[in-house]
């Protein structure tokens, strides 16, 4: 195996299945509370329960530029409708039948403490994100791709390269897309463009839900085990979005937070989901999403939303846990939930940088992999863009890491690898067979995976890319954004 690099704090390690030895940029924009969604609950209990969520609407201004480069925006919105969530509220149990436990701790803003550490029968020491606690080996780790020509996602062992298993993300048609893993590993959310939907699937058993009340799990067991839409128990929820309609406009980009660090627990907790969809008159709508119910808790509205009429684009989290989105050859946005309240800061890049994936490296700045143009970054301190030299192609996915930058390129086919401090092109890389590369992550150990259309996937060494491995993933395979979990590690504490 390989060892991870830095220090993690032992209870990520522990969700990872890890055995241890031991910029600011004024003006904003905000959604004020106005409208209602209906939120659908079912579970082991027959009844059904529902509640009313609220979302957003606003009328606020803010501003904020560089040079010839305009970040500025006013909202003046209102979200009609809302989501449907199909899910599940009751414990889960185990493949053994035994009910799970959950334990309940207190959070409390960072640099504080929630228990006074006096008692030895109490809990733990409290601790910090990123306190040091030994070095570590990863023993379990996923990377899920999703075919959007069968409406289903693949769950990828990425040591053993084996296709451990096979889900549903819709009833048919769904054309999934844009896939994100949670900071623990647990549980991973599939957008789907076509049906305008939203699956989330928890990654280990324990996690999912006894649905039927049979006393164990009924989830798929490898590649050709795929069970029939809502049948699969590790399935948690799903979600309709009020969109527009029509496949431009349904959702793409997602992104995970980690959540409230605990120090009691010594963890995080209450992860969120970001989603970015577009609704009815062009509008950009990103809705936060309680990660363990699939309760939407809030939406944003960004209206006027420029992305070559398309939803939001990409997504990605910086070091402060603040969403960024990125449009389709237009503006890109960051969620500033550092701010009470939330609001929406909208950049408009150089009509040069082509954007088309997205990212956001461990510096919290983001990338663009341009499609007619170049690779580009943006110092949201310094509020300048700079394109990288020779990177002139159709690029696709992108990813970062502590040292490099990962662009998948279309005409010529390959994967352009980028020194992320200097901003210059290492080298392009060539892969054989190479036939339309798409996504590109980087997993939890720093290995970096390619993602190919037609029916395969690479995994690469970054200190040693000619010696890339090929596996075969059936099915057609149009897919962007943190499908490892990698980005999401890349920005927490360390």
């Amino acid at each position: 195996m390989r060892t991870i690099f830095g220090n993690w704090q032992p209870t990520m390690l522990a969700a990872l299945g890890i055995c241890l030895p031991a910029c600011s940029d004024t003006g904003g924009e905000r959604a004020t509370d106005s409208g209602t969604g209906t939120v659908t609950i079912t579970g082991t209990d027959p009844s059904t329960s529902s509640a009313t969520v609220p979302t957003t609407s606003a009328s606020a201004t803010g501003t904020d530029s560089a040079g010839s480069e305009s970040n500025s925006a006013t909202m003046a919105t209102t979200d009609p409708t809302g989501a449907t969530i199909t899910g599940t509220t009751t414990a889960g149990v185990t493949s053994t039948g035994e009910p799970d436990t959950t334990t309940t701790g207190t959070t409390g803003a960072i640099g504080s403490s929630t228990s006074n550490g006096d008692s030895t029968t109490g809990p733990p020491p409290v601790c910090e994100p990123g306190d040091m606690m030994g070095g570590g080996m990863i023993d379990k780790s996923f990377i899920w791709v999703p075919s959007s020509d069968s409406s289903d996602v693949a769950k990828i062992n990425t040591q053993t390269l084996q296709e451990l298993a096979r889900y549903r993300v819709g009833a048919g048609g769904d054309s999934p897309s844009r896939t994100a893993v949670s900071a623990d590993g647990r549980m991973v959310v599939v957008n789907s463009r076509q049906t305008g939907h939203s699956a989330m699937i928890a990654a280990n058993i324990e996690d999912c839900i006894d649905k039927n009340g049979n006393g164990m799990i009924d989830t798929s067991q490898n590649k050709n085990d795929l069970r029939p839409w809502l049948a699969d128990e590790c399935l948690r929820w799903d979600i309709q979005w009020p969109y527009a309609g029509q496949f431009q406009d349904g959702p793409r980009g997602v992104t995970w937070t980690p959540g409230t660090w605990d120090y009691d627990q010594c963890k995080y907790v209450n992860p969120k989901v970001w989603i970015g969809y577009q609704a009815a008159g062009g509008n950009g709508h990103f809705a936060r999403v309680d990660g363990e119910t699939g309760t939407v808790e809030e939406t944003l509205i960004a209206p006027g939303w420029n992305g070559q009429g398309y939803s939001p684009y990409g997504a990605a989290l910086d070091p402060q846990f603040r969403p960024w989105f990125g449009g389709l050859r237009g503006e890109f946005l960051r969620i500033d939930t550092d701010l009470n309240p939330i609001t929406l800061t909208r950049f408009t890049p150089p009509g040069n940088t082509q954007s088309y994936g997205f990212t956001v490296d461990p510096d919290g700045h983001p990338w663009f992999a341009g499609c007619g143009g170049a690779v580009s970054t943006y110092d949201p301190v310094a509020m300048t863009y700079t394109s990288i030299p020779n990177t002139n192609a159709c690029f696709r996915g992108i990813a970062a890491d502590e040292n490099y930058v990962w662009a998948a390129s279309n005409s010529p086919c390959g994967l352009a690898q980028i020194d992320r401090k200097t901003k210059t092109l290492i080298q392009f890389h060539t892969t054989n067979p190479c036939s339309t590369a798409i996504g590109v992550s980087v997993d939890p150990e720093k290995f970096v995976w390619l993602i190919d259309q037609e029916s395969f996937a690479w995994k690469i060494d970054p200190e040693n890319v000619p010696a890339m491995k090929m596996m075969p993933v059936a099915g057609s395979h149009y897919v962007y954004s943190d499908m490892s979990g990698g980005q999401i590690l890349s920005v927490l504490p360390q």
